[in-house]
């Protein structure tokens, strides 16, 4: 199997672009990964495009703004994942020889759904009786608060968190910070989060290209080592499931270790999937980055943010970043390829070697959650 690299990343800041269509959105980012790399188009080996409600052939529409053509593009939904899944495969496809180079983009317009939750599949059971995300996660954030015996407060530290980190980013759709108050005060969505506890609906794009060590070597440009890329589908179970055991993210958390060499404790930075406030004290579990039963506590102590032990979403995350679906798994590795080439400007965290990028797509009954990826990276040299 070949290394694959990471060379060029790019996107687009987050927020309100209704006059642009998804080839409008996507073929910027995607034109500046090619000018920033100096590769030429006919090293590009394979498209994927990672989107949920794009339409048909949106690879291919972004593809003809940009002249190319005569190479496999391939259109990937896999909900919020969709990008980290596009990025998945072209990561594959570097490895495995089919090509030297490969760009992996994720889009997604969700203005123009006009608000609201995102559709979901009416055929799903669970759907039927209501259970959108903001339902779900409030009762995930319910029985947090039960079993760990804190006060809602925590939740909306998360929060202020994302913000601040986001006030330091010009990408994300919010960039001003907010006090605890604001954000439980902030309008009720489903009890106990708040407005401010759930990531903003929007639109964007972002680019990354992967080319072999061959490749990277001939370009001469800053690089990251992909050292793990792991997808994994939810597992049904029947009955009883544990709402703080994300067992699709402990699973995945666990391959892209072994595969990569890398402990949770060596990591600098990380983008994890925080759609909702409840979502990342979840997941610092469920990564490694804490104990069972001590992720509050260990945002408290401010070991997520600059200074504690480990970064977690210098980019605001999806709560302040914003969260166009099949946009936000490129995204997050955006903001990695920045941190670890030293590009991350007043958000930049010193000396950042190794890095995590987790998401998690989609609601199914009976499943945790449709589909997770995550991907481990190092600063090459």
């Amino acid at each position: 199997m070949n290394d694959a690299y990471v060379i060029g990343a790019s996107m687009i800041p987050m927020g309100k672009h209704r006059e642009s269509s998804y080839a409008g959105l996507a073929a910027p980012p995607v034109r500046q990964i090619i000018k920033d790399s100096e590769i030429r188009l006919s090293d590009i080996g394979a498209i994927f495009c990672g989107h949920s409600f794009g339409g048909m052939l949106t690879g291919q529409r972004v593809a003809t703004h940009l002249g190319l053509g005569h190479l496999p593009i391939t259109n990937v939904d896999n909900a919020c994942s969709g990008g980290a899944t596009a990025l998945q495969q072209a990561v594959r496809t570097v490895r495995d020889g089919t090509a030297e180079a490969a760009i992996a983009i994720g889009v997604e317009k969700l203005t123009q759904f006009g608000g609201g939750t995102l559709p979901l599949v009416e055929e799903d059971p669970e759907v039927q009786i209501g259970m959108v995300m903001p339902a779900l996660y409030a009762m995930r954030a319910n029985r947090y608060i039960h079993e760990r015996d804190v006060g809602i407060d925590v939740l909306g530290n998360v929060s202020v968190k994302a913000r601040r980190h986001g006030a330091r980013n010009p990408y994300a759709q919010f960039q001003s910070e907010v006090t605890l108050d604001e954000v439980l005060s902030s309008r009720p969505i489903a009890d106990p989060l708040t407005l401010m506890q759930c990531c903003p609906t929007g639109d964007g794009a972002a680019a990354v290209l992967v080319v072999s060590e061959n490749l990277r070597r001939k370009l001469g440009k800053p690089s990251m080592r992909v050292k793990a890329s792991v997808l994994h589908s939810g597992q049904v179970t029947d009955g009883y499931r544990n709402m703080l055991y994300p067992e699709i993210s402990f699973k995945s958390a666990q391959d892209a270790y072994e595969e990569s060499g890398i402990a949770p404790t060596d990591l600098d930075v990380v983008e994890l999937h925080d759609a909702f406030s409840i979502a990342e004290l979840i997941y610092y579990e469920a990564l490694g980055l804490t104990e069972e039963g001590k992720s509050a506590q260990f945002l408290l102590e401010g070991n997520s943010t600059y200074g504690g032990q480990v970064v977690v979403n210098p980019s605001g995350g999806l709560l302040s970043k914003g969260h166009p679906v099949g946009a936000s798994g490129v995204a997050q590795v955006v903001e990695l390829y920045w941190q670890l080439t030293g590009q991350a400007g007043t958000r930049q965290i010193q000396d950042a070697k190794t890095a995590l990028a987790h998401v998690t797509g989609g609601g199914i009954a009976g499943v945790d959650h449709g589909a997770c990826a995550i991907h481990v990276f190092e600063r090459a040299h």
